[in-house]
């Protein structure tokens, strides 16, 4: 036993096996991102029959999914900020309660644009909660461990939105739309006692904080055999702007690639979820089969970020994630002439799924493996927030498109290019980032033992 030995909170947690209290943080947060994913998709899954409902045109539906996409933005830039002054838990509490209330208010609304500012407030919630139970996973995981478990936990997202499109197949036929947005008011609502009781405060806050008796609980359950030292972990050295960091020292060009690879990812992405069920409906296809094809999306991508991760870390991460954006793209083209066969577009979108929102979240992964430790939470903040730009754009482009009545089959070959680009930029990020800095740490002479490492490295 090494029970007396002092190290920082961080060694502690890399050097312990993963505890039953970890897991339950982390089936906490997997929890938190199925609401999330179950709420940001339940517009897309009732608007076509909001549209039937009250007789507007599909294209004016564009600056909804727009609202709720900007919203996020702002949610996930504000409450991020907010959470690493006021602590995690209680903004992700805050922020689970945002989104639940405004989801329970939609069915109030009774026009375009109170449905837009109810979904823009929605928006802030969800946007807001992402940073607080991304950073808890990621807190408490071990380093060695750390990118499979965000992972696993973050497809809690798509799994939520799956199960959103099922639920409102149901709903809408037998109960009508306004019980979707019941169903996801309601659920947040129970979680928030269970994270109030349960969900401790991130690790890294409570050394920030240096609030002993909180460390001193958390390692009991962690069942730890070291003891806090009480003291700060290095925190490193940069500009005193941190997304300046991200393009100094040969940064630049891969920050602006992974930048360009998730601007438009997201945007097919937030295109395809939102657009999807409405241009199925408009084929001839039942509301219940459109929402269907759009859980199927979101159905695909678990599989796709599970298999792609894997074959990642054997083939090389940029490569895999820029053959399966490849892929994607015949798939998204092939939406557009699907027809109205319900099993045939299912089975499309699924693939599109699985390659190209698939590749989309091993983008993030990608990230995290760019930069360094210091600019590691910047360089994946800043990256997904420039991501979000593009989540904005694809469901307003949507409207435009459709609107100017351009066909469907046009449309989603549009769509398809941006998946075309993304690939582009992952195979440079391969082969003229990722190689060069691999080609770098090679050159780079070995530390001798007891060397602390250069900061540097890739």
């Amino acid at each position: 036993m090494q029970t007396g030995i002092k190290r920082d909170l961080e060694s502690i947690i890399d050097a312990s096996p993963v505890s039953r209290f970890q897991v339950a943080i982390m089936m906490l947060c997997a929890l938190v991102a199925m609401l999330d994913g179950f709420d940001t998709q339940t517009i897309a899954f009732v608007a076509p029959a909001i549209i039937k409902d009250w007789h507007v045109a599909p294209s004016a539906f564009g600056a909804v999914f727009g609202a709720g996409l900007l919203g996020g933005l702002l949610g996930a830039i504000i409450f991020g900020v907010v959470s690493d002054r006021l602590g995690r838990k209680p903004v992700l509490l805050g922020t689970v309660l945002l989104f639940s209330v405004a989801s329970l208010l939609t069915p109030l609304c009774n026009s375009l644009p109170s449905l837009t500012a109810i979904r823009f407030i929605t928006g802030l919630g969800l946007g807001g909660a992402l940073p607080c139970f991304v950073s808890l996973t990621s807190e408490y995981a071990p380093r060695r461990l750390r990118s499979t478990l965000v992972t696993t936990m973050f497809c809690g997202f798509p799994l939520g939105a799956v199960i959103g499109g099922l639920v409102s197949a149901h709903l809408i036929p037998a109960f009508g739309w306004p019980s979707v947005f019941v169903v996801g008011g309601v659920l947040p609502l129970f979680t928030i006692p269970l994270l109030a009781a349960f969900a401790p405060e991130s690790a890294h806050f409570l050394e920030l904080r240096r609030d002993h008796a909180a460390i001193a609980r958390v390692l009991r359950h962690m069942r730890s055999e070291f003891d806090w030292s009480g003291q700060l972990p290095n925190l490193g050295y940069g500009t005193g702007v941190p997304v300046v960091n991200l393009f100094r020292e040969g940064r630049a060009p891969g920050t602006i690639l992974l930048w360009i690879t998730l601007f438009l990812s997201l945007l097919l992405t937030y295109f395809l979820v939102n657009w999807v069920p409405i241009v199925a409906e408009r084929n001839g296809l039942g509301i219940a089969s459109a929402v269907r094809a759009a859980s199927m999306l979101n159905f695909g991508s678990i599989f796709g970020c599970i298999v792609l991760g894997r074959i990642g870390d054997r083939f090389g991460m940029a490569r895999v994630v820029g053959c399966a954006f490849a892929l994607g793209a015949v798939a998204i083209a092939l939406l557009g002439v699907a027809g109205d066969s319900a099993l045939l577009l299912g089975t499309i979108a699924f693939f599109a799924g699985f390659f190209s929102l698939g590749a989309q979240v091993c983008t993030v992964a990608m990230c995290a493996g760019f930069y360094d430790t210091f600019f590691r939470a910047t360089g994946i903040g800043w990256s997904m927030g420039v991501g979000r730009l593009g989540a904005i754009v694809g469901p307003v482009l949507g409207g435009l498109l459709l609107g100017a009545g351009m066909a469907p089959s046009t449309i989603f070959l549009v769509i398809g290019s941006a998946s075309i680009g993304a690939a582009i930029t992952s195979f440079a990020i391969g082969r003229f980032v990722l190689r060069g800095r691999r080609l770098r740490s090679e050159e780079a002479p070995v530390h001798t033992s007891g060397a602390a490492p250069s900061r540097h490295a890739g």
